[in-house]
């Protein structure tokens, strides 16, 4: 079938990307899903730091890529051997399959699933082989890379089965669609990663989309928080969520502030070296955010003995979706979980190189693609893709 995505040509480009135009927002062809795969229309997809990593080449992915790994839809059509979803079902898309039997998949989280992660390095579908391709120039027939198996950025993705979660009608696209990154990683970092005492102090370095949804998390389940932060305005909101405290990180070194479980949800090594000054002695650092590859922190291995400290890596919030987005569901349900206060911006698919550019700059927790319900795109033509 045709879709409209957008895809990313080049990585590396400098910002502003309005100027430098790494996206080409068009059609594609699509396959059918194949055996245990779905074909999910689109509704809502989140713009999230780890899709900037690749456009300004922190993290390099294969290309042509066809951008986006957190989304909700409604599912079209079901492949052979799929169980558990049938047409008309909103499911959550998550941007790290489980196959449920590696090794990976054996440590209940902790360790992303190996089959998954081979199939996202590669830029395929965990079945194996690409279901996107385009006519492009004198290219004649040339296939698009998925990314991390969702390719959320267009109106329609073909995915594995292991990539999504059922959710019930009354969870809305915009709250389903930041369940798939957001919501697992920060939550996760807090819930399964860092296991708080009950009613304990959390500190949280980093106040993305990420860092606010462990904010919002943490105190969903009776903690206090100190948020921190160099933006201002996300310290206020912050604050206006329920955050105890919420201050800089200067301003956190200057009052000797520490917490017995500190996260890391920024995605740089200053952001890591301040979250492990802040956590107390006997206390975990969690760290989820994503720094480049050549990105370097510096710490102090007596303080890691002498005060009995626990460092820990958390990709995806170290979840496993099938288990924890229903957990999540129930706390937004019961009020507990505003999720909806993480939509920062709505937009169109044809204003992508803006989002990235808004991102970039700092000034955004979520913004949110958002596609018709009748599945007919709109990339608003004014504006630079």
């Amino acid at each position: 079938m045709r879709i409209t995505g957008a895809v990313l040509e080049t990585s590396g480009a400098e910002a502003p990307f309005t100027t430098s135009r790494p996206f080409t927002v068009g059609e594609l062809e699509l396959d059918p899903p194949e055996s245990g795969e779905l074909l999910v229309r689109i509704e809502a997809a989140g713009v999230c730091h780890s899709d900037l990593s690749v456009v300004d080449g922190n993290r390099p992915r294969p290309l042509p890529l066809l951008l986006g790994h957190e989304a909700a839809g409604i599912v079209q059509e079901v492949g052979p051997d799929v169980a558990g979803i049938v047409p008309g079902d909103r499911v959550v898309m998550t941007f790290l399959p489980r196959c449920g039997e590696c090794a990976g998949c054996l440590t209940d989280g902790r360790l992303p699933c190996e089959v998954g992660t081979a199939a996202n390095t590669a830029g395929a579908l965990v079945g194996g082989g690409i279901r996107l391709h385009r006519t492009h120039g004198d290219a004649g027939a040339q296939d698009v890379h998925h990314h991390l198996g969702v390719s959320a950025f267009a109106t329609h993705a073909v995915v594995s089965r292991t990539s999504v979660v059922r959710v019930d009608p009354d969870v809305p696209a915009d709250v389903a669609a930041l369940l798939g990154c957001a919501v697992l990683t920060g939550g996760g970092a807090v819930i399964n990663a860092g296991q708080p005492a009950p009613r304990s102090t959390i500190a949280v370095v980093g106040l993305g989309g990420v860092g606010m949804a462990a904010l919002l998390v943490a105190i969903a389940l009776g903690h206090d928080v100190i948020a921190i932060d160099v933006v201002d305005a996300k310290r206020d909101l912050a604050v206006a969520l329920g955050a105890t405290t919420a201050v800089s990180p200067d301003e956190a070194a200057e009052r000797g502030i520490r917490a017995p479980l500190v996260i890391e949800a920024a995605g740089s090594a200053r952001a890591f070296e301040t979250a492990f000054a802040l956590t107390a002695a006997g206390g975990t650092t969690v760290t989820v955010g994503l720094p480049g590859p050549q990105a370097r922190a510096e710490i102090s291995p007596l303080t890691l003995t002498a005060e009995a400290r626990t460092v820990v890596g958390s990709y995806l919030g170290s979840a496993v979706p099938e288990r924890d987005i229903p957990r999540y569901v129930e706390l937004w349900r019961a009020g507990r979980l505003p999720l909806e206060r993480l939509v920062s911006s709505r937009i169109r698919l044809g204003e992508i190189a803006d989002a990235m550019d808004r991102l970039a700059q700092g000034g955004e927790l979520r913004q949110l693609i958002e596609f018709p319900s009748d599945a007919e795109h709109d990339t608003k033509p004014g504006r630079a893709a």
